[in-house]
């Protein structure tokens, strides 16, 4: 399997020089980093190419790299069903770039594609209804990128008395900001079921 994906890897580099940044196999998957530019029509040629036959899309996902000047890597897994291959495709995008909507050529990407937007943050031109998907209307921010604060912004409950739902900004008690480290187990002065085996083999 290895081989064959080695073979595939060399064989989309010949074909589109233009989009392969680079690619390598690794843990029995071949993952190709593309550019931003043409990526519709990369996608298309993944499809199309009697070779790839990648006529399934698994999945759209990002990665956040806070440090770096290309912010996200923008992940796309698809599925060879007729080669019995798969592929990753990762295009880095910094955070201000608008990467283009391959909804033409995976109609399928049109959820994945919200779904990044929504939790990233990211701007696809030519998505025919790019809103959030996951997350409500007023939603503040990007819950997947690395600065996103583990409270989120504001909370959301049920008033009994207004009979509406009601958005408050998120509130913490002292408690939770202070933090013990220390495991449960360290300095417990009473013995385990099972500690007696220990004792038993020293």
């Amino acid at each position: 399997m290895s081989e064959a994906l080695k073979e595939l890897g060399a064989h989309i580099e010949a074909k589109r020089p233009d989009c392969v940044v680079s690619w390598a196999v690794a843990h029995g998957e071949l993952t190709v980093e593309a550019t931003a530019n043409s990526l519709a029509g990369f996608c298309d040629f993944l499809k199309t190419d009697p070779s790839c036959r990648f006529s399934t899309l698994v999945d759209i996902t990002a990665v956040d790299h806070p440090d770096r000047e290309a912010r996200f890597d923008v992940v796309y897994h698809f599925l060879s069903m007729y080669q019995n291959h798969r592929i990753r495709v990762k295009v880095a995008v910094r955070e201000e770039e608008v990467l283009a909507s391959i909804t033409d050529v995976f109609p399928a990407a049109n959820w994945f594609e919200r779904e990044v937007f929504d939790m990233f943050g990211l701007l696809f031109s030519g998505h025919p209804d790019l809103r959030r998907i996951l997350t409500d209307y007023g939603f503040r921010g990007y819950p997947l990128r690395k600065d996103f604060p583990t409270t989120g912004y504001t909370e959301v409950r049920y008033d009994e008395a207004e009979k509406r739902v009601v958005y408050e900004p998120v509130k913490l008690v002292q408690e939770y900001r202070q933090f013990d480290f220390m495991s449960p187990w360290e300095g417990a002065e009473y013995i385990l079921p099972g500690d007696e085996k220990q004792e038993a083999k020293g």
